[in-house]
Order: C-alpha cells, then sequence, then structure tokens
C-alpha cells in the first residue's frame, strides 16, 4: 500500500463520529440535568419567596409594583434577545444559544412559576412566604407578564412589517427601473435590424 493510500484510509478511520463516547457524554449530561432539576425544585422555590419577601417587606403596594416590573423585564427582556438572535442567524446552534439565553434571561418568571404551579414541599412552603411577605407579587408578576408578551409580539410584528415593506419597496423600484430605461437600440449590421 502507498503512503497516500495509508493516509487516505487513516484519515477515514479518524472521520467516523465515536458514537459510543457520544452517548456517554448525553447519558452524562442526562444524569446530570435530572439532578440539578430535583435539588432545584427542593431547593430554588423557598429560596426566591424569601428573595421576594426580603424586598417586598409585607407591602401590598410594593408587592404589585415589584410584580409588575419583574414581569414585564422578564419576559420582555428573553423575548426581544431570542427575536434578535434569531434575526441574526437561523442555525440550529443559533437557536438552541437564543433558547437558552432566553430561559436564563427569564429565570425570575420562571422561578415564580415553579412557586405557583409547584406541587412539592419548597413550593408550598414558598406559596405560604408570598402570602406573608410579598402579598399581590403574584398577580403583579402575572400583569407584567402578561404585557411584556404583547409588547413583545407588538414590536415583533413591527420588525415583520418593516422587513415586508422594505422588500415590497424593492420590488416596486425594480419594476419602476425596468420600465422607465430606455429601449435598447439595435446596432445597423444586427440580423434583426
Amino acid at each position: 500500500m502507498s503512503e497516500i493510500e495509508s493516509q487516505s484510509a487513516s484519515v477515514d478511520i479518524d472521520d467516523r463520529p465515536n458514537w459510543g463516547r457520544r452517548l456517554l457524554w448525553a447519558g452524562g449530561l442526562f444524569v446530570v440535568v435530572v439532578l440539578a432539576t430535583l435539588i432545584a425544585s427542593a431547593t430554588v422555590p423557598r429560596w426566591w419567596a424569601q428573595r421576594v419577601g426580603d424586598q417586598v417587606d409585607g407591602s401590598i403596594t410594593q408587592g404589585t409594583t415589584l410584580g409588575l416590573v419583574y414581569g414585564f423585564v422578564f419576559t420582555f427582556l428573553p423575548l426581544m434577545v431570542m427575536v434578535l438572535l434569531l434575526r441574526w442567524r437561523t442555525t440550529w446552534k443559533t437557536i438552541v444559544g437564543a433558547v437558552f439565553v432566553g430561559v436564563f434571561f427569564a429565570l425570575p418568571n420562571l422561578m415564580t412559576l415553579s412557586i405557583v404551579l409547584g406541587q412539592g414541599n419548597a413550593a408550598h412552603a414558598g406559596d405560604r412566604i408570598l402570602d406573608v411577605e410579598a402579598p399581590a407579587f403574584r398577580g403583579g408578576s402575572l400583569a407584567g407578564a402578561i404585557v411584556g408578551a404583547l409588547l413583545a409580539g407588538f414590536v415583533v410584528y413591527l420588525l415583520w412589517s418593516r422587513g415586508r415593506a422594505r422588500t415590497e419597496e424593492r420590488h416596486v423600484r425594480d419594476e419602476l427601473r425596468e420600465a422607465t430605461a430606455p429601449p435598447l437600440e439595435l446596432p445597423p449590421d444586427s440580423p434583426e435590424a
């Protein structure tokens, strides 16, 4: 076997994906995610409720205001970041990255949601803490999230309609340019003249 053939054969062997290693990494990642989810569900709702309770300190007005701010900011910001990332590029890596960044920015709302919808002891403890130390926070957070989602939808609609208007304008300009272009004059020695 020549040197070139042996090099190409070794390259072909090295280019094959190592499925065993990939499955091992995927299984390890799955185990880590499951363990992190179990630990988080047992601790995060209670911890988040205490942080919010410390900020609100039992005031209904402050609970409503803080809920509106958290709900609005941590809904509008993740949606806008995801839209901007996906407008920039739409590969599968960008989509995964946009979802990851969106979830990261939405963590305060997701932690509040884990208290509201959670079924575990930590969620029930967080629910009681919010009842006493942060009244009206959950309602304000819901209202802020709805307003943030509606505003994000409106911004997405404006971006979409702006892009569509630009495309239509470009098309109309091209048609106008073709319609007003001077006719081509054929040289006198052409066969069609």
